[in-house]
């Protein structure tokens, strides 16, 4: 049974974590090069961001948005 666990353990830190070590060690060298997945992924997110205001406007101009003031339909 031990040797179920040592292997869990194995595949965890040498296959899986793998990424994070190489980032880890990254970031001794280069703080930029380490941390350019996070500018990628905020600058997906202020993509969509963008994108999902813009569609949000276009359907209050268009009036296609339901707009009720209470919450419930039992609130009524």
């Amino acid at each position: 049974m031990r040797a179920f666990f040592e292997g869990i353990q194995w595949l965890f830190e040498n296959i899986f974590f793998a990424l994070h070590d190489f980032l880890r060690a990254l970031e001794l060298k280069n703080w930029v090069a380490a941390n350019a997945v996070n500018w990628v992924f905020m600058a997906i997110c202020a993509v969509a961001i963008v994108y999902w205001c813009k569609q949000l406007k276009l359907h209050k101009d268009n009036g296609e948005e339901y707009q009720d003031t209470t919450a419930q339909s039992f609130l009524k």
